[in-house]
């Protein structure tokens, strides 16, 4: 009889160390964390804290990012509030790059918007080539990561050059509306491989709220 056997055995009588309680005591197994051998059933008591351990961790990981999704759904919140209370596009405007900086902590943030009847004279309606309206239609996602387009980074006015990381989100209303650009110093706070749920609910909150002046 070889291992094989022996293994075969035990998974073919799965009471065996039922019925041999005893054999548990006097079976030694190579320690995992070095040493002498012990019974196993102290290697079992091991595994099972270890395993514990790794739950604990975990559970305390998915504690924390609900509590930081909950935080993020109350600012989200506040700022729905905040655009549904605003009784102009200067208004809308203000409120809108007050709670992104002070609520959601973003240095910097800008939009522009191509599709507009009201004449009102604020920058967010400036000249946007079309190539950057064709970029921002054909964004399926919020995109995050390096500032490369030079044209979105100069929406950030004087402090272009320092912006090192951007999220743009497209504005839609229907069509593609505008675009909402934010940025920051920090090459790491906008990545590629970081979630975009957030952003893109905080795109099209924002479209709906400009959709009532355009």
């Amino acid at each position: 009889m070889n291992a094989d056997d022996i293994a075969n055995y035990l998974r073919e009588n799965p009471t065996f160390f039922a019925d041999y309680a005893e054999l548990l005591s006097q079976i030694c197994i190579p320690n995992p964390h070095g040493g002498q051998a012990i019974p196993i059933s102290d290697w079992q008591l091991q595994a099972l804290r270890e395993k514990n351990k790794a739950l604990e961790a975990k559970l305390a990981e998915l504690i924390q990012f609900g509590e930081e999704n909950d935080a993020i759904g109350e600012r989200m919140h506040r700022l729905c509030i905040a655009l549904l209370e605003a009784r102009s596009i200067e208004g809308l405007l203000a409120v809108l790059y007050h709670n992104l900086r002070e609520d959601f902590a973003v240095p910097h943030s800008a939009l522009r918007i191509w599709t507009h009847t009201t004449s009102a004279p604020v920058a967010e309606y400036g000249q946007v080539s079309d190539a950057l309206k064709a970029y921002a239609a054909g964004l399926t996602q919020p995109f995050c990561g390096p500032n490369q387009n030079a044209e979105a980074a100069g929406w950030f006015g004087e402090v272009a050059d320092h912006i090192r990381s951007v999220a743009l989100m497209p504005l839609t209303d229907g069509a593609c509306i505008g675009m909402l650009a934010l940025g920051s110093e920090d090459p790491r706070r906008f990545y590629p491989e970081m979630g975009t749920l957030y952003l893109r609910r905080l795109g099209e909150l924002v479209s709906a709220a400009l959709a009532r002046d355009l």
